[in-house]
Parts: structure tokens; C-alpha cells; sequence
């Protein structure tokens, strides 16, 4: 079985390796090749652009690539041509993946949605391309199907998150840990974001708040969780340029992200799949995505969710305060910091609130599911399948947390 698989975020790129070893449980013999990036590539796929070096999003960085974007469609659909694979899966990454999509389409080529775009927060009239171009849309939240049913589509099917599998097995460095928790002072973990411009946007605020709750709370350290090495050197210009005598306890780490998440008390974190994170650990946490007014303008005119976290949308309520603006919030963080760092009881009911709502959504074995469901659109079997509902999950609750269009 050959397969193409697609991916422009750090996040798919993890999801596409984690896909790789369960397709290869099933088929050992497959092969994969597609664009993606590092994990992808470690997991053995030939990867012919490392299409995670472009993860860009807003308008103005996407047309800035445009040509970049246009020539890899088009190596795409030449690759179809010459080596015609079994599936195409193309993992989030909307705009982009969509012109994979067609190009497969095209080819009579079977083509698979895995970890599919939140077209229902922000453009819902792109279902169109879906029942054009898609053969079966794999589901992360429990109330999508439903929603792509309600407009004509009912190939789509909830087999849960993906990330909550790589959680269940993920390694922490207890060496690390054991060193953070023997540190003095109260953690708050500053996660920026996995693209350089979220960095570039999130982190100035993040770090003024940390100013301010240091004023607030003396006791309290900061760690910051960079993405790669690149991050880290931004985060040290933008921590020096905010405090050039380094009286801010703070400290930057490169790919600690989880055992940070393990060891803080509260974190500012950007949104996005490390809201699951957050949720999986039950850490209380602020949401923030700073983004242009001008950006911020033309979102509001398509958003349709009442939330951008992933953690209050699968509540459907707001857990996590959320920020998605173009001015400086870090005073809002700092207060918010400080009132449950001052009320342990507070935090305490925060965090059961997040418990109670793990125990319902976050459930390992998403990704086995994907594959068995590829494996078998591949083979073109058609054979009935029960669909796949979480343990717990309520009918009612999975319905209460339905996004209205």
C-alpha cells in the first residue's frame, strides 16, 4: 500500500508519524511519502518538502509564499501521476491540503481528512469542497459529524483526538523534573506558540505579565517552552529587550513543553493542541492569541464558535479565559494569575473542573482507529462499522457541545 500524506503544522507532523507506525501495524509493507516534516521523516516516510518549515497562517504570510504553495501543489500532482498512491491523507492545514485534495480528486484517488480544519468555527461554506474532494472525514470532536451531516455530508466519523494518543505514551524526563520541583518558588509556564510568529506575538505579552505578577507574587518563576532553537534566541531578545538586567526569574527551555506543563501551578498558553495538553495534566490556564486589528476585523466576520480553546469548546462553556485580540492583555493575565495563585481553593476547583472533563473526552486510541478506517477505504471495503463513541460520553453532552451555524 502506498501512501501520500500531507501536513504544514509541528502538531500534524506529530499526528502523521503517530499515523505512519499504525498503518504500518496493519500493512507492514507500506510505504509513505508526502510533505511534512521532522517526526514524519524519523517515522520513515520520504519526505519530499518540508512543508512544516512554511507553517504560516493570516493573509498577508500565506500570499507572501504563494508561490512556494502553488509550485508544491503542482509536485504534487505530478508525483500522483507518475507513482499513483492508494490514499491521500491530508492532516489540518486548510487552503493548502484542500489543493492536494482536488488534485487526488482529480485522479479518482481516495482522500482521507485526518485531524479536518474547524470549518464550522470559521467557514462553513467550505463544506462544498469537502463533499467535493473528501471521501471520509476522520473526526476529532465529538460534535462534528453531526454538524457535517446536517449539510449533506455523512462520511464524516468521530474517532476521537489523536493528541490524547500520543499523551498516553509520552516519556517524561524525570531528571528534569526532579530538578525543576527541587527549585524555590511557585512555577507559571509561558507557552508561546510553535510558529515563529506566534512567538513574535504572544510572547512580548507573556512576558510583561510576568513583570507584573513578579511585582504581585516575588515568590513565583517562570518557564518559558520554545519550540526549537530558533524560538529560544527570539525569546532571549525579547526577554532582554524587556528586562536588559535579568531581574525577572525566568528561564528558557527548548522541547520541554510537557514536563513544564507537569511542574507549574498555572500557564499562559497560546491556542491550539496544547490546550489538550493543558486539559490532560488538568493545569488551569489562560488562552491567548494575539493577532492585527486588521486580522482581528476580517476573523470576526467569519468566526462562528463562541470559543477559540479547544478545552471550552469540548465543555462548552469557558474553562480556560480566552484572548484572541490585537492589544496588550498582560495586565488581565497578571490579575488572573495572581488571584489563584493567592486562592489555592480556587485553583483546586479549577483543576477538578478539568479533571472531571478529561475523564469524559480524553481517551487513547484515535490514531488506530484513523488507520484501520484508511486501510480499509484503501481496500475499497465497504463493509458496515459501528461508529466510535467515547466511554462516558452522554448523548446529551455530545449534542450541548454542537456549535451552533
Amino acid at each position: 500500500m502506498r501512501v501520500f500524506l500531507s501536513t504544514g503544522e509541528p502538531s500534524g507532523d506529530l499526528h502523521a508519524a503517530n499515523l505512519i507506525h499504525a498503518l504500518r501495524a496493519l500493512r507492514p509493507d507500506a510505504s509513505f511519502h508526502g510533505y511534512g516534516g521532522p517526526k514524519m521523516k524519523a517515522a520513515g516516510a520520504d519526505v519530499l518538502y518540508p512543508l512544516t518549515d512554511l507553517a504560516v497562517m493570516w493573509f498577508g504570510r500565506v500570499l507572501l509564499n504563494i508561490r512556494t504553495f502553488l509550485g508544491l501543489v503542482d509536485r504534487a500532482a505530478d508525483w500522483f501521476d507518475q507513482h499513483r498512491p492508494d490514499v491521500v491523507v491530508v492532516i489540518d492545514y486548510p487552503g493548502f491540503n484542500w489543493w492536494i485534495a482536488r488534485k487526488a480528486r482529480e485522479r479518482g484517488i481516495p482522500v482521507v481528512y485526518f485531524v479536518p480544519p474547524q470549518i464550522w468555527a470559521w467557514a462553513g461554506w467550505r463544506i462544498k469542497k469537502i463533499q467535493r474532494d473528501f471521501n471520509l472525514v476522520l473526526c476529532s470532536l465529538p460534535f462534528e459529524p453531526a454538524w457535517y451531516a446536517a449539510r449533506g455530508f455523512d462520511r464524516a466519523e468521530y474517532i476521537g483526538h489523536p493528541y490524547f494518543d500520543e499523551l498516553a505514551e509520552r516519556v517524561l524526563d524525570h531528571a528534569f523534573l526532579d530538578a525543576q520541583l527541587a527549585k524555590a518558588g511557585r512555577v507559571v509556564a509561558l507557552l508561546p506558540g510553535s510558529r515563529t510568529q506566534e512567538v513574535h506575538k504572544n510572547l512580548p505579552i507573556m512576558l510583561r505579565a510576568a513583570a507584573k505578577l513578579h511585582r504581585l507574587q516575588p515568590d513565583v518563576r517562570f518557564e518559558v517552552a520554545c519550540f526549537n532553537d530558533k524560538h529560544s534566541a527570539i525569546a532571549q531578545n525579547l526577554l532582554d529587550a524587556l528586562d536588559p538586567a535579568r531581574a525577572l526569574p525566568i528561564t528558557l527551555h527548548v522541547a520541554r513543553t510537557p514536563e513544564l506543563i507537569r511542574v507549574a501551578e498555572l500557564a499562559w498558553a497560546k491556542s491550539g493542541s496544547s490546550g489538550l495538553e493543558l486539559l490532560n495534566e488538568a493545569l488551569p490556564a489562560v488562552v491567548l492569541y494575539k493577532i492585527g486589528r486588521f486580522d482581528l476585523w476580517v476573523a470576526r466576520r467569519f468566526i462562528k464558535s463562541k470559543y477559540i480553546s479547544l478545552v471550552n469548546l469540548l465543555a462548552d462553556r469557558e474553562i480556560f479565559p480566552e484572548y484572541l485580540t490585537p492589544i496588550d492583555v498582560s495586565d488581565q493575565l497578571a490579575d488572573w494569575a495572581a488571584g489563584l495563585l493567592a486562592d489555592p481553593a480556587a485553583r483546586a476547583a479549577k483543576a477538578d473542573e478539568l479533571r472531571a472533563l478529561r475523564d469524559v473526552v480524553a481517551k487513547p486510541g484515535a490514531t488506530a482507529r484513523a488507520a484501520a478506517r484508511i486501510v480499509a477505504l484503501a481496500d475499497r471495503q465497504t463493509a458496515p462499522h459501528a461508529p466510535f463513541r467515547p466511554p462516558h460520553a452522554s448523548k446529551s453532552r455530545a449534542t450541548a457541545a454542537s456549535p451552533r451555524p
